[in-house]
């Protein structure tokens, strides 16, 4: 019982001691920085307007941040991208603000192509914008946190005529023999028909089967005259409109159910596999036609590359797909040899950082992300991860992008 006495006066005792000591030693808050930045939208909720398509849709408006004496100078920044992308750096659209300006605005053009182009968003899908503007200081003998407001913005994109097919033909007296081919899907756009063909001259049509009946793909213009290589905008209608072909020659023609336009590319405008050049081993120069890619890294653990036996694209020779499930950190080289070239050959990867030098990307499903080609020690030390539960990529080589999707 005097144990237990003892050890009650013991605790009282030291609790006294604390109470006592936090009274003498107060914590002392740093004083709130009374922020002033201000931001606003034009309007939270818009749709877009083809009719005036290089109009502004959308104005983001900001005030003066607070003032810091000394020597500080206060600079601005802002940020356009889309909810869920945490303003990447392949998405973002990226502005440094001159002094004395208060407001950024944009056009419906720019954000519909936008959302198709650099965001991966799907055709006729709304989606919502993340504007951010930053206030930072610069100079001056203290550190002053930045200022940072962001505002949100719903957006109904221009509606897009998608034309429903169960098979797409190509027919008329340009087509030799004595029926019509059937256009194929391509494998990575199911909305997407393209053929390679010997065309003679004469007339092209593009007949549509569709639930028993046959309408054909027209110029909107009405007029058949051959675009050599140019996406042409297209209708559906009950009667055709052909396109007059003039030369004999390989004809790549490509239908975008999606876009609701048609492309035919004649010998003088064939689409090529791309062609890079890069040194071997002892600095002996290689060219290499680019049919297919190996991947080379962690994936591998930098032992023999994995050749990913892609699909080479109807639609472009320069669109390459791998529809294997292999995933992780890689780059895709243009040589699979188990020789040290390997580790020399030309390789596309992260795209290089502002100044040059080599960085790692994890790709996001569903995202279109931005990639870069080289055989200098930056390109070759950048990587790309492939996130699990992949099974499809897309490269791009033409236009420089890469997108991984789970089908």
């Amino acid at each position: 019982m005097k144990r237990v006495t003892y050890l009650y006066k013991s605790l009282s005792l030291l609790f006294i001691t604390l109470c006592l000591h936090a009274c003498e030693y107060q914590i002392q808050d740093i004083d709130k920085v009374e922020e002033q930045l201000e931001l606003t939208a034009s309007s939270t909720d818009i749709v877009l307007d083809e009719e005036h398509i290089t109009d502004d849709i959308v104005t983001f408006t900001w005030t003066d941040a607070r003032e810091v004496g000394g020597d500080h100078l206060v600079s601005y920044t802002t940020k356009l991208d889309i909810v869920g992308n945490n303003f990447g750096s392949a998405t973002t659209i990226l502005n440094y603000e001159d002094e004395g300006t208060y407001s950024r605005s944009f056009t419906s053009e720019q954000l519909q192509n936008w959302a198709n182009e650099k965001w991966g968003v799907r055709v006729n899908r709304s989606f919502t914008l993340e504007f951010r503007i930053t206030a930072q200081w610069e100079g001056g003998a203290t550190f002053e946190a930045p200022e940072v407001r962001t505002v949100r913005v719903n957006v109904q994109p221009i509606r897009t005529v998608v034309f429903d097919a169960d098979k797409v033909f190509l027919d008329g007296t340009a087509v030799p023999g004595m029926s019509k081919v059937e256009m194929s899907q391509t494998l990575e756009n199911e909305s997407q028909y393209a053929f390679l063909l010997e065309l003679e001259p004469g007339e092209l049509q593009i007949p549509v089967e569709y639930d028993g009946e046959t309408n054909y793909i027209v110029p909107a213009d009405g007029d058949g005259t051959l675009q050599d290589g140019v996406a042409v905008a297209v209708t559906m209608n009950e009667t055709p409109v052909s396109w007059n072909i003039e030369t004999a020659g390989e004809y790549r023609i490509v239908v975008n159910m999606q876009k609701a336009t048609a492309t035919i590319y004649s010998p003088a405008q064939a689409l090529t596999p791309k062609v890079v050049e890069w040194n071997g081993d002892g600095g002996v120069p290689m060219t290499t036609e680019v049919t297919d890619l190996w991947m080379h890294g962690a994936i591998n653990s930098w032992g023999t590359p994995i050749k990913m036996n892609c699909t080479v694209s109807l639609a472009d020779p320069q669109v390459l797909i791998y529809t294997g499930e292999r995933t992780g950190k890689t780059k895709f080289i243009v040589y699979g040899g188990s020789d040290n070239d390997k580790n020399l050959a030309y390789a596309f990867s992260a795209p290089l950082t502002s100044g040059g030098l080599r960085q790692d990307i994890t790709l996001v499903l569903g995202k279109m992300s931005d990639m870069s080609g080289g055989f200098s020690g930056e390109h070759r030390n950048s990587y790309v991860t492939i996130p699990g539960g992949t099974n499809f990529l897309i490269l791009d080589l033409r236009n420089m992008t890469i997108l991984a999707e789970k089908r």
